[in-house]
């Protein structure tokens, strides 16, 4: 469900979800406000729920490329739920040395069913726009639509999301991501506990070959990336196929009490093409996160 993983903090993976799953990165911050495992359980459930939070960490890696340039980001969200089924969220991000304070910000749209212990699905379609004065260095405007089945087989959790990008172009991915989620008995009168839920992603999707006279080079292609569908040339030819990307890790350790989350997540990154372009990366990540229920 990521790389997340992301530093410079404002008031705040929307989900999160991703979640991953997640999404996420998995990648961008999922729409981890509403992650039920992290929040603690509501003895009742409620038709509606409201949740703010806010992070930072030192690098925003989402299907396989950096959207914060391989800068420090903070950002800040608030989230609505109905039942604990269908959630919607904004979340604004700024980054390091960026003007303006915003640099972009998302619209996530997130439904999730479980049938039974074993089998659970999601929905989700997310929506990311960026300042008009760094849609050339960041990214142009894009949205995400998803879909999750989720398969619990006691010794592992295993989420298959397929997703479709729809930018200039249209771009499909496949995540496969194996997780174990526990957690300590309660304390303080109930009301506090840490969970754990380490994970491994594998992320599929589209990369691009360059063909030139000293050789080839090969990187994925970013279809919310300022890219240009190059046509090739006597000395260069570009072509496109699909395969893996990359295998990210992470290990989100969480502190809830009553209706307050802090999470930590340290990552790390590993591209699977050719990286001798500079449109992927490599390296640890790191995420700081707090959230908040309201009501």
């Amino acid at each position: 469900m990521g790389k997340r993983v992301y530093a410079i903090g404002i008031a705040a993976c929307s989900v999160l979800l991703q979640i991953i799953l997640i999404n996420a990165s998995a990648q961008a911050p999922e729409d981890t406000i509403t992650k039920k495992d992290t929040l603690v359980t509501l003895e009742k459930e409620k038709d509606h729920s409201l949740y703010a939070g806010a992070g930072f960490g030192t690098n925003m890696v989402y299907l396989g490329t950096t959207m914060s340039q391989d800068r420090p980001f903070g950002y800040a969200s608030i989230a609505y739920g109905f039942r604990d089924h269908l959630y919607l969220s904004a979340t604004g991000y700024t980054l390091a040395d960026f003007s303006p304070f915003m640099a972009f910000y998302s619209l996530d749209l997130s439904f999730s069913h479980t049938f039974n212990s074993w089998f659970d699905i999601g929905l989700s379609l997310s929506r990311y726009s960026v300042a008009e004065a760094l849609r050339d260095t960041l990214f142009n405007n894009f949205a995400y639509a998803n879909a999750t089945l989720g398969v619990d087989w006691r010794i592992l959790y295993t989420q298959i999301s397929a997703g479709e990008l729809f930018s200039e172009e249209n771009y499909f991915y496949l995540q496969v991501r194996n997780s174990r989620y526990f957690e300590t008995p309660s304390f303080a009168d109930d009301k506090a506990f840490f969970s754990f839920d380490p994970y491994i992603n594998l992320l599929l999707g589209p990369i691009v070959s360059v063909e030139t006279v000293e050789g080839t080079k090969t990187a994925i292609s970013p279809g919310y990336k300022p890219w240009k569908h190059h046509q090739g040339s006597s000395t260069t030819q570009y072509t496109e196929k699909f395969g893996l990307i990359e295998i990210d890790c992470g290990l989100p350790i969480d502190f809830g009490y009553d209706f307050f989350t802090l999470e930590i997540e340290p990552g790390y990154v590993l591209p699977l093409y050719s990286d001798t372009w500079p449109s992927g990366m490599e390296g640890f990540l790191f995420l700081v996160s707090a959230y908040f229920r309201i009501f």
